[in-house]
Protein backbone atom coordinates (compact mmCIF):
# COMPACT_ATOMS: atom_id res chain seq x y z
CA UNK A 1 0.00 0.00 0.00
CA UNK A 2 1.33 3.30 -0.89
CA UNK A 3 2.25 5.81 2.05
CA UNK A 4 1.50 9.68 2.13
CA UNK A 5 3.30 11.78 -0.34
CA UNK A 6 4.29 13.62 2.28
CA UNK A 7 5.39 11.36 4.88
CA UNK A 8 8.86 10.74 5.96
CA UNK A 9 8.97 7.55 4.59
CA UNK A 10 7.95 8.62 0.64
CA UNK A 11 10.92 10.22 1.17
CA UNK A 12 12.77 6.92 2.55
CA UNK A 13 11.27 4.93 -0.12
CA UNK A 14 12.80 7.22 -2.86
CA UNK A 15 16.29 7.16 -1.52
CA UNK A 16 16.22 3.68 -1.46
CA UNK A 17 14.90 3.33 -4.77
CA UNK A 18 18.04 5.53 -5.72
CA UNK A 19 20.58 3.25 -3.40
CA UNK A 20 19.20 -0.02 -4.96
CA UNK A 21 19.54 1.40 -8.55
CA UNK A 22 22.99 2.26 -7.70
CA UNK A 23 24.00 -0.97 -5.75
CA UNK A 24 22.59 -2.62 -9.13
CA UNK A 25 24.72 -0.67 -11.31
CA UNK A 26 28.03 -0.94 -9.11
CA UNK A 27 27.88 -4.39 -8.92
CA UNK A 28 28.48 -5.22 -12.29
CA UNK A 29 31.91 -3.01 -12.62
CA UNK A 30 34.38 -5.42 -11.10
CA UNK A 31 33.54 -7.76 -13.75
CA UNK A 32 32.53 -5.80 -17.02
CA UNK A 33 36.05 -6.44 -18.25
CA UNK A 34 36.45 -10.12 -17.47
CA UNK A 35 33.06 -10.52 -19.73
CA UNK A 36 33.80 -8.07 -22.60
CA UNK A 37 37.14 -10.45 -22.65
CA UNK A 38 34.90 -13.78 -22.70
CA UNK A 39 33.57 -12.19 -25.50
CA UNK A 40 35.74 -10.38 -27.79
CA UNK A 41 37.79 -13.58 -27.13
CA UNK A 42 40.89 -9.99 -27.42
CA UNK A 43 43.25 -9.07 -24.44
CA UNK A 44 42.57 -6.73 -21.42
CA UNK A 45 43.42 -3.94 -24.09
CA UNK A 46 41.04 -4.61 -26.56
CA UNK A 47 38.64 -4.76 -23.35
CA UNK A 48 39.57 -1.23 -22.10
CA UNK A 49 38.60 -0.16 -25.73
CA UNK A 50 35.48 -1.72 -25.60
CA UNK A 51 34.78 -0.60 -22.19
CA UNK A 52 35.61 3.09 -23.25
CA UNK A 53 32.91 2.81 -26.11
CA UNK A 54 30.31 1.21 -23.61
CA UNK A 55 31.03 4.23 -21.11
CA UNK A 56 30.31 6.69 -24.22
CA UNK A 57 26.98 4.87 -25.39
CA UNK A 58 25.60 5.30 -22.30
CA UNK A 59 26.39 8.69 -21.26
CA UNK A 60 25.37 9.84 -25.15
CA UNK A 61 22.07 7.99 -24.56
CA UNK A 62 21.57 9.61 -20.95
CA UNK A 63 22.51 12.93 -22.28
CA UNK A 64 19.56 12.76 -25.11
CA UNK A 65 17.35 10.34 -22.76
CA UNK A 66 17.71 12.89 -19.72
CA UNK A 67 14.93 16.10 -20.94
CA UNK A 68 12.47 13.10 -22.43
CA UNK A 69 11.51 11.17 -19.58
CA UNK A 70 11.81 14.75 -17.71
CA UNK A 71 9.14 15.94 -19.44
CA UNK A 72 7.02 13.42 -19.75
CA UNK A 73 7.23 13.14 -15.83
CA UNK A 74 5.90 16.29 -16.29
CA UNK A 75 3.02 15.25 -18.43
CA UNK A 76 2.13 11.64 -16.72
CA UNK A 77 3.27 11.95 -12.98
CA UNK A 78 6.83 10.95 -11.61
CA UNK A 79 5.48 7.49 -10.76
CA UNK A 80 5.00 5.72 -14.18
CA UNK A 81 8.11 7.27 -15.64
CA UNK A 82 10.49 5.69 -12.53
CA UNK A 83 8.60 2.53 -12.70
CA UNK A 84 9.29 1.76 -16.54
CA UNK A 85 12.59 2.94 -15.86
CA UNK A 86 13.15 0.13 -13.41
CA UNK A 87 11.43 -2.24 -15.88
CA UNK A 88 14.30 -1.07 -18.73
CA UNK A 89 17.61 -1.91 -16.11
CA UNK A 90 15.74 -5.16 -15.14
CA UNK A 91 15.87 -6.08 -18.55
CA UNK A 92 19.25 -4.22 -19.41
CA UNK A 93 21.00 -6.99 -17.00
CA UNK A 94 19.43 -9.58 -17.46
CA UNK A 95 20.92 -9.29 -21.43
CA UNK A 96 24.10 -8.25 -20.26
CA UNK A 97 23.90 -11.31 -18.20
CA UNK A 98 23.16 -13.50 -21.21
CA UNK A 99 25.06 -12.01 -24.14
CA UNK A 100 26.25 -14.69 -26.60
CA UNK A 101 28.12 -11.48 -28.29
CA UNK A 102 29.34 -8.23 -27.45
CA UNK A 103 26.55 -6.62 -29.34
CA UNK A 104 23.90 -7.48 -26.51
CA UNK A 105 26.49 -5.70 -24.36
CA UNK A 106 25.74 -2.75 -26.06
CA UNK A 107 22.47 -2.68 -26.78
CA UNK A 108 22.36 -3.18 -22.40
CA UNK A 109 24.25 -0.01 -22.06
CA UNK A 110 22.09 1.65 -24.80
CA UNK A 111 19.29 0.43 -22.82
CA UNK A 112 20.89 1.21 -19.36
CA UNK A 113 21.30 4.46 -20.17
CA UNK A 114 17.99 5.36 -21.41
CA UNK A 115 16.60 3.59 -18.41
CA UNK A 116 19.43 5.48 -16.09
CA UNK A 117 18.12 8.86 -17.28
CA UNK A 118 15.45 8.09 -14.91
CA UNK A 119 17.07 9.58 -11.82
CA UNK A 120 15.92 13.03 -12.94
CA UNK A 121 13.14 11.91 -12.42
CA UNK A 122 13.65 10.90 -8.93
CA UNK A 123 14.82 14.52 -8.15
CA UNK A 124 12.08 16.27 -9.24
CA UNK A 125 9.89 13.71 -7.05
CA UNK A 126 12.57 15.11 -4.01
CA UNK A 127 11.22 18.77 -5.02
CA UNK A 128 7.75 17.76 -5.46
CA UNK A 129 7.76 16.54 -1.72
CA UNK A 130 9.97 19.07 -0.36
CA UNK A 131 9.75 22.76 1.06
CA UNK A 132 12.90 24.99 -0.01
CA UNK A 133 14.40 25.25 2.66
CA UNK A 134 15.14 21.70 2.50
CA UNK A 135 15.49 20.81 -0.94
CA UNK A 136 19.59 21.32 -0.26
CA UNK A 137 19.44 18.89 2.13
CA UNK A 138 17.48 16.38 0.77
CA UNK A 139 19.40 16.76 -2.77
CA UNK A 140 22.50 16.22 -0.75
CA UNK A 141 20.62 12.46 0.47
CA UNK A 142 20.70 11.76 -2.72
CA UNK A 143 24.10 12.39 -3.31
CA UNK A 144 24.70 10.46 -0.69
CA UNK A 145 22.64 7.19 -1.95
CA UNK A 146 25.23 7.42 -5.17
CA UNK A 147 27.70 7.33 -2.84
CA UNK A 148 26.64 4.49 -0.81
CA UNK A 149 25.65 2.24 -3.88
CA UNK A 150 28.71 2.67 -5.49
CA UNK A 151 30.41 1.70 -2.12
CA UNK A 152 28.57 -1.31 -1.49
CA UNK A 153 28.11 -2.40 -5.12
CA UNK A 154 31.42 -2.63 -6.22
CA UNK A 155 32.28 -5.33 -3.10
CA UNK A 156 29.21 -7.33 -3.40
CA UNK A 157 30.14 -7.28 -7.27
CA UNK A 158 33.54 -8.40 -6.91
CA UNK A 159 32.74 -11.28 -4.72
CA UNK A 160 29.66 -12.70 -7.20
CA UNK A 161 31.91 -12.13 -9.96
CA UNK A 162 34.27 -15.20 -7.93
CA UNK A 163 31.51 -17.62 -8.81
CA UNK A 164 31.35 -16.59 -12.28
CA UNK A 165 31.49 -12.91 -14.33
CA UNK A 166 27.60 -13.29 -15.58
CA UNK A 167 26.16 -13.68 -11.84
CA UNK A 168 26.80 -9.81 -10.55
CA UNK A 169 24.68 -8.91 -13.60
CA UNK A 170 21.69 -11.71 -12.86
CA UNK A 171 22.06 -10.17 -9.21
CA UNK A 172 21.67 -6.55 -10.16
CA UNK A 173 18.59 -7.52 -12.48
CA UNK A 174 17.18 -9.35 -9.36
CA UNK A 175 17.97 -5.86 -7.65
CA UNK A 176 16.20 -3.77 -10.11
CA UNK A 177 13.57 -6.18 -10.45
CA UNK A 178 12.42 -6.01 -6.46
CA UNK A 179 13.02 -1.91 -6.42
CA UNK A 180 10.53 -1.92 -9.52
CA UNK A 181 7.88 -4.08 -7.47
CA UNK A 182 9.06 -1.96 -3.78
CA UNK A 183 8.06 1.20 -6.39
CA UNK A 184 4.54 -0.42 -7.38
CA UNK A 185 3.46 -1.03 -3.85
CA UNK A 186 5.02 1.75 -2.01
CA UNK A 187 5.64 4.75 -3.88
CA UNK A 188 2.86 7.53 -4.29
CA UNK A 189 2.63 9.70 -7.45
CA UNK A 190 4.21 13.45 -5.93
CA UNK A 191 2.85 15.59 -8.98
CA UNK A 192 -1.12 16.24 -8.82
CA UNK A 193 -2.94 16.75 -12.12
CA UNK A 194 -3.57 20.28 -11.86
CA UNK A 195 0.46 20.83 -11.80
CA UNK A 196 1.08 18.42 -15.11
CA UNK A 197 1.41 20.51 -18.01
CA UNK A 198 1.15 19.26 -21.76
CA UNK A 199 3.95 17.15 -23.70
CA UNK A 200 5.93 19.38 -26.06
CA UNK A 201 8.26 16.92 -28.32
CA UNK A 202 10.51 20.39 -28.97
CA UNK A 203 11.52 20.71 -25.19
CA UNK A 204 12.00 17.01 -25.13
CA UNK A 205 15.39 17.36 -26.41
CA UNK A 206 18.98 18.16 -24.50
CA UNK A 207 18.44 21.57 -26.58
CA UNK A 208 15.27 22.17 -26.22
CA UNK A 209 15.21 21.49 -22.79
CA UNK A 210 18.04 24.41 -22.42
CA UNK A 211 15.90 26.70 -25.05
CA UNK A 212 12.69 26.42 -23.15
CA UNK A 213 14.62 27.22 -20.32
CA UNK A 214 15.73 30.40 -22.01
CA UNK A 215 13.67 32.48 -19.70
CA UNK A 216 15.52 32.01 -16.74
CA UNK A 217 18.66 33.15 -17.37
CA UNK A 218 20.40 32.49 -13.71
CA UNK A 219 19.14 28.57 -14.65
CA UNK A 220 21.37 28.68 -17.98
CA UNK A 221 24.82 30.31 -16.15
CA UNK A 222 23.88 28.03 -13.08
CA UNK A 223 23.72 25.00 -15.73
CA UNK A 224 26.74 26.09 -17.21
CA UNK A 225 28.59 26.05 -13.90
CA UNK A 226 27.34 22.48 -13.19
CA UNK A 227 28.44 21.60 -16.23
CA UNK A 228 32.16 22.56 -15.57
CA UNK A 229 32.42 21.07 -12.30
CA UNK A 230 30.94 17.73 -13.63
CA UNK A 231 33.56 18.17 -16.47
CA UNK A 232 36.10 18.54 -13.89
CA UNK A 233 35.00 15.80 -11.70
CA UNK A 234 35.18 12.90 -14.65
CA UNK A 235 38.76 12.97 -14.18
CA UNK A 236 38.95 10.97 -10.80
CA UNK A 237 36.69 8.02 -12.08
CA UNK A 238 38.29 7.93 -15.30
CA UNK A 239 42.33 8.13 -14.67
CA UNK A 240 42.22 7.11 -10.21
CA UNK A 241 43.52 3.76 -11.07
CA UNK A 242 46.09 4.00 -13.81
CA UNK A 243 47.12 7.15 -11.27
CA UNK A 244 47.76 5.40 -8.56
CA UNK A 245 49.00 2.53 -10.44
CA UNK A 246 51.36 4.77 -12.13
CA UNK A 247 52.56 6.72 -8.89
CA UNK A 248 52.39 5.04 -5.88
CA UNK A 249 52.20 1.13 -7.26
CA UNK A 250 48.38 0.57 -5.70
CA UNK A 251 47.27 -2.94 -6.63
CA UNK A 252 43.95 -3.28 -7.44
CA UNK A 253 42.83 -3.99 -3.47
CA UNK A 254 44.38 -0.90 -2.39
CA UNK A 255 42.81 0.92 -5.79
CA UNK A 256 39.29 -0.45 -4.21
CA UNK A 257 40.00 0.86 -0.74
CA UNK A 258 40.86 4.01 -1.81
CA UNK A 259 37.86 4.39 -3.91
CA UNK A 260 35.43 3.28 -0.86
CA UNK A 261 37.25 5.73 1.41
CA UNK A 262 36.01 8.40 -0.90
CA UNK A 263 32.88 7.35 -1.37
CA UNK A 264 32.51 7.25 2.53
CA UNK A 265 33.43 10.62 3.10
CA UNK A 266 31.70 12.00 -0.07
CA UNK A 267 28.26 10.24 1.16
CA UNK A 268 28.97 11.92 4.57
CA UNK A 269 29.42 15.57 3.19
CA UNK A 270 26.43 15.21 1.28
CA UNK A 271 24.19 13.62 4.22
CA UNK A 272 25.39 15.05 7.19
CA UNK A 273 27.53 18.47 6.38
CA UNK A 274 25.15 20.54 4.12
CA UNK A 275 22.12 20.53 5.76
CA UNK A 276 23.87 22.74 8.54
CA UNK A 277 26.02 24.22 6.31
CA UNK A 278 22.70 25.44 4.24
CA UNK A 279 21.34 26.47 6.90
CA UNK A 280 23.80 28.81 8.70
CA UNK A 281 26.31 29.86 5.80
CA UNK A 282 23.00 29.77 2.99
CA UNK A 283 23.54 27.98 -0.79
CA UNK A 284 25.82 30.34 -2.81
CA UNK A 285 28.94 30.21 0.58
CA UNK A 286 28.10 26.49 0.55
CA UNK A 287 28.50 25.74 -3.35
CA UNK A 288 31.53 27.96 -3.29
CA UNK A 289 33.47 25.84 -0.43
CA UNK A 290 32.53 22.50 -2.29
CA UNK A 291 34.69 24.37 -4.92
CA UNK A 292 37.08 25.33 -3.20
CA UNK A 293 37.56 22.05 -1.63
CA UNK A 294 37.15 20.19 -5.43
CA UNK A 295 39.92 22.54 -6.80
CA UNK A 296 42.74 21.83 -3.46
CA UNK A 297 42.09 18.17 -4.14
CA UNK A 298 42.81 18.27 -7.53
CA UNK A 299 45.77 20.05 -7.91
CA UNK A 300 46.90 18.78 -4.43
CA UNK A 301 46.81 14.78 -5.76
CA UNK A 302 48.62 16.11 -9.45
CA UNK A 303 51.66 16.62 -7.52
CA UNK A 304 51.92 14.02 -4.92
CA UNK A 305 53.84 10.71 -4.74
CA UNK A 306 52.92 9.28 -0.95
CA UNK A 307 49.91 7.07 -0.11
CA UNK A 308 49.62 9.55 3.16
CA UNK A 309 49.12 12.54 0.65
CA UNK A 310 46.61 10.69 -1.57
CA UNK A 311 44.19 10.17 1.33
CA UNK A 312 44.73 13.66 2.46
CA UNK A 313 43.44 15.43 -0.69
CA UNK A 314 40.74 12.04 -0.74
CA UNK A 315 39.27 13.62 2.33
CA UNK A 316 39.89 17.62 0.81
CA UNK A 317 38.06 16.06 -2.19
CA UNK A 318 34.67 14.57 -0.27
CA UNK A 319 33.74 17.74 0.91
CA UNK A 320 33.43 18.86 -3.34
CA UNK A 321 29.83 16.54 -2.64
CA UNK A 322 28.73 20.13 -1.17
CA UNK A 323 28.63 21.98 -4.25
CA UNK A 324 26.28 19.94 -6.69
CA UNK A 325 23.21 19.92 -4.42
CA UNK A 326 23.54 23.45 -3.22
CA UNK A 327 23.59 24.17 -7.17
CA UNK A 328 20.36 21.55 -7.50
CA UNK A 329 18.41 23.81 -5.01
CA UNK A 330 19.42 27.23 -6.07
CA UNK A 331 18.32 25.52 -9.64
CA UNK A 332 14.96 24.30 -8.11
CA UNK A 333 13.90 27.69 -6.97
CA UNK A 334 13.72 29.38 -10.32
CA UNK A 335 11.44 27.13 -12.37
CA UNK A 336 7.31 26.49 -11.29
CA UNK A 337 6.61 23.04 -9.73
CA UNK A 338 5.32 21.62 -13.35
CA UNK A 339 8.67 22.34 -15.07
CA UNK A 340 10.61 21.02 -12.70
CA UNK A 341 10.84 17.29 -13.92
CA UNK A 342 11.93 19.26 -17.28
CA UNK A 343 14.73 21.11 -14.98
CA UNK A 344 16.04 18.17 -14.10
CA UNK A 345 15.92 16.20 -16.96
CA UNK A 346 18.16 19.53 -18.39
CA UNK A 347 20.35 18.73 -15.25
CA UNK A 348 20.69 14.95 -15.59
CA UNK A 349 21.79 15.95 -19.70
CA UNK A 350 24.01 18.48 -18.43
CA UNK A 351 26.25 16.03 -16.55
CA UNK A 352 25.69 13.13 -19.15
CA UNK A 353 27.37 15.71 -21.57
CA UNK A 354 30.33 16.22 -19.15
CA UNK A 355 30.52 12.42 -18.97
CA UNK A 356 30.49 12.24 -22.52
CA UNK A 357 33.56 14.67 -23.19
CA UNK A 358 35.22 14.52 -19.47
CA UNK A 359 36.45 10.57 -19.62
CA UNK A 360 37.82 10.96 -23.32
CA UNK A 361 39.94 14.38 -22.23
CA UNK A 362 40.85 12.68 -19.12
CA UNK A 363 42.61 9.50 -20.65
CA UNK A 364 43.96 11.09 -23.20
CA UNK A 365 45.79 13.72 -21.04
CA UNK A 366 47.08 10.73 -18.89
CA UNK A 367 48.27 8.79 -21.42
CA UNK A 368 50.22 12.16 -23.49
CA UNK A 369 51.80 12.71 -20.24
CA UNK A 370 52.91 8.94 -19.35
CA UNK A 371 54.63 8.34 -22.40
CA UNK A 372 58.15 9.48 -21.44
CA UNK A 373 59.63 7.87 -18.59
CA UNK A 374 60.01 8.82 -15.13
CA UNK A 375 62.14 11.80 -14.67
CA UNK A 376 62.14 12.51 -18.25
CA UNK A 377 61.30 15.69 -19.74
CA UNK A 378 57.55 15.82 -19.98
CA UNK A 379 56.23 13.02 -17.78
CA UNK A 380 53.54 14.22 -15.29
CA UNK A 381 50.86 12.04 -15.04
CA UNK A 382 49.20 13.96 -12.70
CA UNK A 383 48.34 15.86 -15.60
CA UNK A 384 44.16 15.12 -15.81
CA UNK A 385 44.21 16.79 -12.38
CA UNK A 386 45.54 19.67 -13.12
CA UNK A 387 42.91 20.13 -15.63
CA UNK A 388 40.17 19.23 -13.30
CA UNK A 389 41.43 22.07 -11.06
CA UNK A 390 41.66 24.72 -13.66
CA UNK A 391 37.99 23.73 -15.00
CA UNK A 392 36.79 23.95 -11.15
CA UNK A 393 38.25 26.93 -10.87
CA UNK A 394 36.10 28.72 -14.02
CA UNK A 395 33.02 26.72 -12.72
CA UNK A 396 33.85 29.03 -9.56
CA UNK A 397 34.44 31.78 -11.02
CA UNK A 398 30.83 31.37 -13.57
CA UNK A 399 28.81 30.74 -9.83
CA UNK A 400 30.39 33.84 -8.46
CA UNK A 401 29.38 35.79 -11.47
CA UNK A 402 25.96 34.05 -11.81
CA UNK A 403 25.64 34.66 -7.64
CA UNK A 404 26.52 38.71 -8.36
CA UNK A 405 24.61 39.43 -11.48
CA UNK A 406 21.40 38.22 -10.15
CA UNK A 407 21.78 38.88 -6.15
CA UNK A 408 21.53 35.02 -5.08
CA UNK A 409 23.42 36.37 -2.24
CA UNK A 410 20.58 38.83 -0.89
CA UNK A 411 17.77 37.27 -1.92
CA UNK A 412 15.55 36.34 0.84
CA UNK A 413 16.52 33.04 2.06
CA UNK A 414 14.16 29.90 1.45
CA UNK A 415 13.59 29.51 5.03
CA UNK A 416 11.34 31.92 5.14
CA UNK A 417 10.02 31.83 1.70
CA UNK A 418 8.11 28.59 1.03
CA UNK A 419 7.32 27.07 -2.47
CA UNK A 420 4.02 26.51 -2.80
CA UNK A 421 0.68 27.66 -0.92
CA UNK A 422 0.20 24.39 0.76
CA UNK A 423 3.46 24.26 2.50
CA UNK A 424 3.41 27.43 3.75
CA UNK A 425 4.39 27.47 7.88
CA UNK A 426 1.41 27.83 10.24
CA UNK A 427 1.36 31.71 10.93
CA UNK A 428 2.75 32.81 7.80
CA UNK A 429 1.27 34.07 4.51
CA UNK A 430 1.85 31.60 1.52
CA UNK A 431 4.01 33.30 -1.29
CA UNK A 432 3.71 32.48 -4.99
CA UNK A 433 3.76 28.95 -6.01
CA UNK A 434 7.47 29.67 -7.46
CA UNK A 435 9.94 32.12 -7.28
CA UNK A 436 9.63 34.49 -9.96
CA UNK A 437 12.35 34.28 -13.14
CA UNK A 438 15.29 36.18 -13.04
CA UNK A 439 15.13 38.12 -16.12
CA UNK A 440 18.49 39.91 -17.01
CA UNK A 441 17.20 43.16 -15.88
CA UNK A 442 16.52 42.42 -12.42
CA UNK A 443 19.74 43.56 -10.86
Amino acid sequence: MAVAKNSRLTLVCILVTILLDMIGLGIIVPVLPELIEQLTGGGIAQSAVEGGYLVFVYALMQFLFSPVLGNLSDRFGRRPVLLLSLVGLTIDYSLMGFAPVIGYIYFGRLLSGISGAAVATATAYITDISTPDKRAQRFGLIGAAFGLGFIIGPVIGGELGQIGPRVPFYAAACLAAANFMFGLFVLPESLPRDRRRHFDIRRANPFGALVSLRRYPVVLWLLFGLFLLSLASQAFPSVWNFFTIEVVNFSSAQIGRSLGAFGIGFAISQAFLIGPLVKRFGEWTTVLAGLAAAAIAFTGTAFIHTQFGLYGFLMVGALSGLAAPGINSLLSRQVPDNQQGELQGAVNATNSLAAIIGPLVATQLFSYFTIADKGQPGYFPGAPFIGAGITVVLAGIVFIYTAWRYDLMHRPSVATKPHRPDMAPPGQQATPPYDEPIDAESK
